[in-house]
């Protein structure tokens, strides 16, 4: 399940999560309020009397300074409201007595009481009668059981003696299925809130799933997979010319296609194309095995159960010692010194030196090449296990053969008078030894379609029949002759056989 991916998860969960948040709110505007509920709250408390343990200086004209006993005087404006989303009514409280609540002013003794009414509410004031309940004793005012419609209030504006400002004041009663409590309003000097506090709440809620959500659209990489990318395994088998191009491909391939694990094991191009064949036919109605064989040129004969892809055109070149000096040599001089004709190089104007030459064993898809497309002609056999001491007395020069590209370039930089051969590599500089024109061209990609340079051969990539479409052998393909691979082929020094060049040349084989 590919869409099951850590990233996907949170996205889902934050998209949730915001959602939940905007519908909890809205329930919690709609539903939780929705409560019977009588709020109150202080709007006024503040000295009229003279006494200055008071802690605040008046100055008292008239009536306030001609009434005795108000020294220390205060003057208290309490607000009751219903602030839930139901009506109040006159049975909803649930006090035994007559009255519904009751005014408790803390330390103070109340002098009077004036009560006033929420604009539009003149029939509030038919229940603040004695005979409704409405008392005053001592520090207490009892208040009538007054229905109060939704966003309904009175207010009380309390005379007090007997204690400095900021005494508690508090309501004391109960409404059935509701609550009495205290609440806060803005004071005349406050500031009004742009939003409310649910607004507030799910502004933020929401602020923050959005972040979430833009993050992961940031940091997450939507670039589709290359072309041709699969999971599995796979083997990579064959040409060792080209198995530097193969280990970088392995590399950015397993980068960029998540799930896939690449095996590089070349030992050679016909080795590898019976190796394949082999594994095949063991296989049986198992299916094609995960493998893909490399050959420098078409394989050999005998294997009609492969099937042939043409990857890339390969350049190879003839290498020789620094001692030696030449920097061309024509076909004819190079096919007279694999001949033995040519056993020293002073005989071609270089240096008293003489000729060994270094090959690759029967395996290999680079000496097929050089056979074919140089010599024309089979190279003579082996006269030397060691590339030094001539085991077969016979033969007109020494020559050995060694198992992979890397030994010939390593045995060419060390031994004077050695000349051998390679594929092209881009990048990787050559120890005590240098490359030869043949007939004054050099090996180049980027001129291979017009030069008439002629040691180079199209790459092959053999399966065991067509591989199944979903196999990483079948992405793996795709990925070399149409994908990304293409970029990392043409990095090593070959030319794939997609581009239009490429493809003439592939197609003339």
């Amino acid at each position: 399940m590919e869409w099951l991916s850590a990233e996907n998860i949170v996205a889902v969960a934050t998209a949730v999560l915001g959602v939940l948040a905007s519908v909890g709110v809205l329930w919690y505007e709609r539903r939780v309020p929705r409560r019977k509920r009588i709020g109150y709250r202080v709007q006024m408390d503040t000295p009229i009397g003279g006494d200055v343990s008071q802690g605040r200086a008046n100055v008292r004209l008239g009536l306030f300074n001609e009434t005795p006993d108000m020294a220390d005087a205060t003057l208290v404006l309490l607000r009751i409201e219903n602030d839930g989303s139901q009506s109040i009514a006159d049975n909803d409280y649930t006090g035994r007595e007559l009255h519904g609540l009751t005014a408790e002013f803390t330390d103070r003794t109340v002098r009077g009481v004036a009560v006033t009414h929420s604009p539009g509410a003149d029939h509030l004031m038919e229940h603040f009668t004695p005979a409704a309940g409405l008392r005053q004793s001592g520090s207490l005012i009892r208040l009538p059981r007054v229905p109060l419609n939704r966003g309904e209030h009175f207010k009380l504006l309390v005379l007090l003696t007997g204690a400095a400002v900021g005494s508690r004041v508090r309501i004391i009663g109960g409404i059935r299925d509701g609550e009495v409590s205290p609440n806060r309003a803005l004071r005349p000097d406050d500031k009004p809130p742009l939003f409310g506090r649910a607004a507030r709440l799910i502004t933020v809620t929401l602020t923050v799933c959005v972040i979430t959500l833009a993050s992961i659209i940031l940091v997450r990489d939507d670039t589709p997979p290359p072309m041709g990318c699969r999971r599995g395994t796979l083997t990579l088998t064959g040409s060792t010319a080209f198995r530097p191009a193969l280990l970088d491909l392995k590399k950015k391939y397993e980068k960029e296609c998540e799930g896939s694990l690449i095996r590089v094991d070349v030992h050679g191009s016909n080795a590898g194309i019976r190796d394949l064949a082999d594994r095949g036919s063991e296989a049986g109605k198992s299916g094609p095995p995960a493998v893909i064989a490399f050959s420098d040129g078409p394989g050999p004969d005998g294997f009609p159960q492969l099937r042939e892809n043409r990857v890339a055109v390969s350049l190879f070149r003839l290498v020789v010692n620094d001692r030696v000096g030449l920097k061309n040599l024509s076909i004819t001089d190079i096919r007279r010194i694999y001949r033995g004709e040519i056993r020293n190089w002073k005989e071609l104007g270089g240096p008293d030196l003489p000729v060994l030459l270094v090959s690759r064993d029967a395996n290999s898809g680079t000496r097929e090449v050089f056979q074919r497309r140089v010599l024309g002609y089979n190279e003579p056999a082996q006269s030397s296990r060691d590339c030094t001491t001539k085991d077969d007395t016979g033969a007109r020069v020494v020559r050995c053969e060694l198992d992979s590209t890397e030994q010939v370039l390593a045995m060419v930089g060390r031994r004077d008078g050695a000349i051998g051969y390679s594929e092209l590599r881009r990048g990787t500089p050559l120890r005590g030894a240098h490359q030869v024109a043949i007939d004054s061209a050099t090996p180049s990609v980027e001129t291979i379609d017009s030069s008439t340079y002629p040691y180079r051969e199209v790459e092959y990539a053999y399966t065991y029949g067509r591989p199944p479409t979903g196999s990483l052998a079948a992405g793996f393909l795709g990925y070399l002759t149409r994908g990304n691979g293409q970029d990392v082929i043409r990095a090593h020094g070959h030319l794939p056989c997609a581009t239009p060049e490429g493809l003439r040349i592939c197609g003339e084989q």
